[in-house]
């Protein structure tokens, strides 16, 4: 036997994955990471069984509700798999699967259109985060094709804008969750390197390509392939992990490590981020916003490195393996220190909709619950 469950297959951003109601799921955690286990193929490196692309971008999962909290419209909970584990963390957030909740909600039913745009503040389970996301809804439809362009897509879609309310600390204490804007750490009895670790919205640890012999430009599978680099960052990650108040991050997908560099195209600054343990061929929406933050503060290790617009409102262009994402912020005057808001574009699309079909074993697990 085999049981069916509704869902819809959805690209949000440079990542995709099957987005269900969270009514359609159960309550009980353990049953439905085992439901989703099953959903996804994990573990198996090519994930033949399920509906996982054999990669971390493509190892997603979003929940969504209507949510009884006043000024929230929707609630997200996203879910990291991975293709040859079998965890479902539900710690991180994923900006980029955000970009397909609203769009889930109207597809479903959820949420009615409100006339050409429709703007519906999502709350983000996994850290508590809100965000006003607008979509295009022209004669009360939503609309997907359109000019926008983001890269590591291929083609143009409609618009998407998300305006983060409150990114800082979203997993740590707080935005800077070492108390301090750089750090000098030890990674072993030879060798220490200076870090900015930071929280808007991703705990990231940044540190300089040319630190650790690199030069930052790498192609993306040179740097998968670097085995020694990928030690030593695993390393650094660990140390950092206790620096930032996390604990043990050895089986977390937290903290994200990025080599940054000198822009070679026009942006802000050049990056290459490892998700931890695979560089990506892009670089997600709130990792992006981390990066962006970590470059207009005073002392961070992008100094020297980024060049950062003047003025209260800067755009900042991080560039990764195929392209650059463009971020916007917003600085308190009275503060230099501290982001007040933090915008950003995205696109999705519906690629397919229909019913998983899972094992009858993980549905009765989940039926028991």
């Amino acid at each position: 036997m085999q049981h069916a469950i509704p869902c819809l297959f959805m690209r949000g951003g440079t990542s995709r994955g099957p987005f269900f109601n969270a009514a359609d799921l159960p309550t009980d955690v353990a049953a439905r990471d085992q439901l989703l286990l099953n959903v996804m193929g994990s573990p198996d490196p090519r994930q033949i069984d399920g509906l996982g692309g054999a990669h971390p971008l493509t190892s997603k999962v979003g929940i969504v509700s209507g949510s009884s909290r006043p000024g929230i419209d929707l609630e997200f909970l996203f879910a990291q798999l991975q293709p040859d584990g079998d965890t479902v963390d539900t710690t991180p957030n994923c900006g980029n699967m955000l970009a397909a909740v609203v769009p889930f909600a109207l597809e479903t039913g959820l949420a009615a259109p409100q006339g050409d745009i429709t703007t519906l503040r999502v709350v983000t389970l996994n850290t508590d985060m809100a965000c006003d996301i607008s979509v295009q809804t022209p004669g009360g439809r939503l609309r997907y094709d359109g000019n926008a362009r983001i890269d590591g897509v291929p083609g143009t879609a409609a618009p998407i804008s998300i305006n983060f309310l409150d990114t800082a600390g979203s997993v740590c204490s707080g935005l800077l969750p070492t108390g301090s804007v750089r750090d000098h750490v030890q990674v072993d009895a030879t060798f220490a390197i200076d870090v900015t670790c930071v929280d808007n919205g991703m705990p990231m640890v940044l540190l300089r390509a040319d630190a650790v012999g690199r030069t930052g430009r790498e192609p993306v599978a040179e740097l998968n392939g670097d085995v020694e680099l990928k030690s030593t960052l695993e390393t650094l990650r660990l140390r950092c992990g206790e620096l930032m108040g996390l604990g043990d991050v050895t089986s977390k997908n937290y903290p994200k490590m990025c080599l940054i560099a000198a822009p070679t195209a026009g942006g802000t600054l050049a990056t290459r981020c490892f998700i931890p343990h695979v560089c990506h061929d892009a670089i997600g929406v709130l990792a992006a916003v981390t990066v962006a933050t970590a470059c207009v503060l005073e002392g961070s290790v992008t100094q020297g490195l980024a060049a950062v617009p003047p003025g209260v409102i800067k755009q900042v262009s991080v560039e990764h393996p195929s392209g650059e994402f463009s971020v916007e912020l917003e600085i308190d005057p009275a503060n230099p220190q501290m982001v007040q808001r933090a915008a950003l574009l995205r696109t999705a699309r519906l690629i397919m909709r229909g019913e998983v079909m899972v094992s009858d074993s993980a549905f009765m697990e989940g039926s028991a619950a």
